[in-house]
């Protein structure tokens, strides 16, 4: 059963990354985010830990999650939706304001950690950006905690870009090396939502941002494919998007998607230097480089079947029953766009059938 999409647009015209300057409007001819075949909203982003309890903790203590449903997993359907044999998974749903992310370890089988020498140009790349408050509050939270760096340090957009001047954003580590954004909006930029809450520091999730080899050709895919909307872009470079990226040199044409509800994805393609390593084809969903975003449609047959005509690559044997994973989809589809990255996309289920299906916390094990 299908729940109909939110159709619920947020402000398509914020500057959405700290790269992000100049947002010129969608582009002409671009599919409403809303189309009958295409994806309505980013309801969440999902990444492979190695250790569910200490993810919870860092995710939790650090940045001011709170947690949703933990739940442990081990049937068929969980193979299918993961296209990982013999998969027995603890999954851990969290929320920061409205934005939601999906933690999953894997018992078995365990997969890989992320390459130790992984740079931020490297095709694997992605990570979520998470608006606070204070950036410097922020940053001496993480100090505190002693998390790794990523950046060298904050870094603040600079006066001769006047549309994104006093942006300010670092790059940092989780326990297994992912890279998260912490990213400051002044007044006047972004989404109104992260000027509201000034007793709050660290708010929810602005975007996910995702490396690519070929912007136009990743616009197939998130636009004409999944029915997208470009909200914004723009070519960024000097000291400062170096030492955020830390890639000495780095030049970025980034561009952003929008659907009718959720964050937003950018597509980060450097420019130069141009020795970014391609995404491993045969990554799975139990290594610890997996991350995926998950996106709603309400015509998941409609799409299956554009991934079908587009020769996109498939995780899932076909469409598959999702309803037993907690995250709420009745039906999914698991596939990996030009460069690699990994896309989730179903059917939302109602409140209720989420409820049933995911029942208390404690373990599904049908085999």
């Amino acid at each position: 059963m299908n729940w109909s999409c939110r159709l619920i647009r947020r402000h398509a015209g914020v500057v959405l990354a700290f790269a992000l300057a100049a947002s010129p409007p969608a582009l002409a001819g671009d599919p409403p985010a809303s189309g009958a075949s295409g994806v309505c909203e980013v309801e969440s982003v999902g990444i492979t830990v190695s250790d569910i309890e200490q993810s919870v903790r860092f995710f939790t203590e650090v940045l001011d999650f709170e947690t949703v449903t933990r739940v442990e997993v081990a049937d068929e359907s969980t193979e299918r939706l993961t296209g990982v044999f013999g998969a027995r998974c603890l999954t851990a749903r969290l929320r920061l304001g409205e934005e939601r992310v999906d933690l999953t370890q894997f018992l078995a089988p365990e997969g890989r950690p992320i390459p130790a020498d992984s740079r931020s140009n490297d095709r694997w790349f992605q990570h979520i950006a998470i608006a606070v408050s204070d950036i410097d509050k922020a940053y001496r939270r993480l100090r505190t905690h002693n998390v790794r760096h990523a950046s060298s340090g904050p870094q603040t957009l600079p006066a001769w870009n006047p549309n994104a001047a006093g942006i300010s954003a670092f790059y940092f580590k989780d326990p297994d090396g992912h890279v998260l954004e912490i990213i400051n909006f002044p007044g006047g930029k972004g989404d109104p939502r992260w000027q509201s809450q000034p007793d709050r520091l660290f708010l929810g999730i602005d975007h996910t941002a995702i490396v690519v080899e070929d912007t136009d050709r990743s616009l197939r895919f998130y636009r004409d494919t999944l029915g997208m909307t470009v909200a914004g872009g723009s070519e960024n470079y000097g000291s400062e998007q170096e030492h955020l990226n830390n890639v000495f040199g780095a030049r970025l044409r980034i561009t952003t998607l929008r659907a009718a509800a959720g964050p937003g994805v950018e597509l980060l393609e450097y420019l130069s230097p141009t020795d970014g390593r391609d995404y491993p084809a045969d990554a799975r969903m139990n290594d610890l480089v997996h991350w995926h975003t998950h996106l709603i449609t309400p015509a998941l047959d409609s799409l299956a079947q554009r991934f079908r005509e587009t020769r996109t690559t498939w995780v899932t044997p076909g469409v598959v029953d999702a309803s037993g994973f907690p995250i709420g989809l009745a039906n999914g589809v698991h596939v990996r766009d030009p460069d690699g990255h990994f896309v989730l996309v179903g059917e939302r289920i109602t409140p209720a059938e989420h409820a049933a299906a995911s029942g208390p916390p404690g373990t599904r094990d049908t085999r």
